[in-house]
This record gives structure tokens, C-alpha cells and sequence, in this order.
């Protein structure tokens, strides 16, 4: 099982009534139903009589969080805002789910600690305009040569904000982009195409396949989720 401590804390602590910036002058409990995916075992803490302002807090809940999920021998993911305010704390089992940008990675594995890349630059599906030659093209391992370094990339996702989706559009929002940021993961490096030109026929022939087994997949043509330009067979879309 993982355990994810989000970045949400900041947004619930801020919403506390009577909770300020320098002082949490009262005893805050908050119970967390839903972050295992077993049983719905309460996770409880309390801040009591602690000046911290909200960066301060998060820190304690992100930390205290880390302990009790390594006590039940759960492995652990930080969204990457962990690491850029207080990396030299966070437990060195963590793995950072590295997801605002580029950069980000080389620091972490720099800092011993394991990533899983999902940069929204690139790999955000609900950016339309990102096309799958981007996605295809966006390297993991980016200004990590060290090998040591760069077994701690241990993946990456493809993922996007659920709000900007619904049934009628998931499927081509995902398809055939994912498909070429998938086999950029699971290619060995050398192998991969310099060019993304070189592997059009074969997502080609996948989104079709895609599409006869019901799937919505998008045309290769233009941006994510774009109607078709031309009538015709879906390997010239």
C-alpha cells in the first residue's frame, strides 16, 4: 500500500476558524477517514498550544504522517512542495512525486531520495496543447547521468485535474497522448526514437486499434481531444 500526505493540508488548516498566521492558540483535531485504502483506520493529531504559522504546521502533520505510515511498513509519497521546503526533514524512504515543473528530479536523486515524474508542463493531460511528439519527448532522466541516480527515478505518470473532464470526453482526452508518454517509460533508452516522427505509424495503428475496440481515442493530428481534419481511414488522422 502508499501512502499519500498531500499538499491539501494548507488549504484546510488556512479554512480553520480562528487559526492565524503566527499562533495556534487552541487544540486543532483533525480525523483522516479516507487516506488508507484498506480499512478506515482513524489517523488523529492534535496541535495544542503551538505558536506555528501554517507552513510550520503542515511540515509537523507531513512529518508525524511519514512516521506512523512507515510504523505499518507503508511506503510513502510527497508531492514534490515536501522536498522544495523541507527535504532535509522529510524520511529517506520517501519518494517525491515530482509534478510542477522541470528541475525538480535531478535534485532529488541528488538528495538520495527516489521520483516519480509527472512534470504538468509535459505530461498533464488536460493541456490540450501538448501534443503526444511532447509527451513522447519528455525524458525522466533529463540532466541525470550519474546510474546510481538514476535507478532512484523509479517512474512516471501521465495524469490531469478531474474537473477538466467528464464521460463524454475522458477517453480521447487520455488517448493515443498517454500511449506515447507510456512507451517512453517503458523503452530502454537507447532504444527510443530521436525523433518522434519515427514512431507516428506505429501510435497510429495503436489509436486505431484503440478505436476498434471502442475506445475514443483521439486523432494523432493536432492537440488533445481535436475532431478529425479529414474524413478518411483513422490511420491518416
Amino acid at each position: 500500500m502508499i501512502v499519500c500526505t498531500h499538499h491539501w493540508w494548507s488549504s484546510y488548516i488556512a479554512g480553520v476558524k480562528g487559526l492565524h498566521e503566527k499562533n495556534v492558540s487552541t487544540r486543532i483535531t483533525w480525523e483522516n477517514h479516507s487516506h488508507t485504502s484498506t480499512k478506515t483506520n482513524s489517523l488523529t493529531f492534535r496541535l495544542q498550544k503551538h505558536a506555528l504559522n501554517e507552513s510550520e504546521a503542515y511540515q509537523y502533520f507531513v512529518l508525524r504522517a511519514q512516521k506512523i505510515a512507515l510504523s505499518y511498513g507503508y511506503e510513502i509519497i510527497n508531492w514534490e512542495e515536501t522536498f522544495n521546503n523541507f527535504g532535509d526533514k522529510l524520511s529517506r524512504k520517501t519518494v517525491v512525486h515530482n509534478w510542477l515543473g522541470g528541475g525538480v528530479a535531478e535534485r532529488v536523486v541528488a538528495a538520495g531520495l527516489r521520483c516519480i515524474v509527472s512534470n504538468q508542463d509535459k505530461w498533464y493531460l488536460h493541456y490540450l496543447d501538448t501534443t503526444w511528439p511532447e509527451f513522447y519527448m519528455n525524458e525522466p532522466l533529463t540532466n541525470i547521468t550519474n546510474p546510481k541516480q538514476q535507478e532512484l527515478v523509479i517512474g512516471g505518470e501521465v495524469c490531469m485535474w478531474g474537473e477538466h473532464i467528464d464521460g463524454s470526453d475522458i477517453e480521447q482526452t487520455i488517448w493515443p497522448r498517454a500511449a506515447a508518454a507510456a512507451e517512453r517509460l517503458w523503452s530502454p533508452y537507447d532504444n527510443l526514437a530521436k525523433d518522434p516522427r519515427q514512431i507516428t505509424g506505429r501510435l497510429a495503428h495503436f489509436r486505431c486499434l484503440l478505436n476498434q475496440r471502442g475506445v475514443a481515442a483521439a486523432p494523432l493530428a493536432g492537440p488533445g481531444r481535436v475532431a478529425p481534419q479529414d474524413p478518411g481511414s483513422c490511420y491518416m488522422q
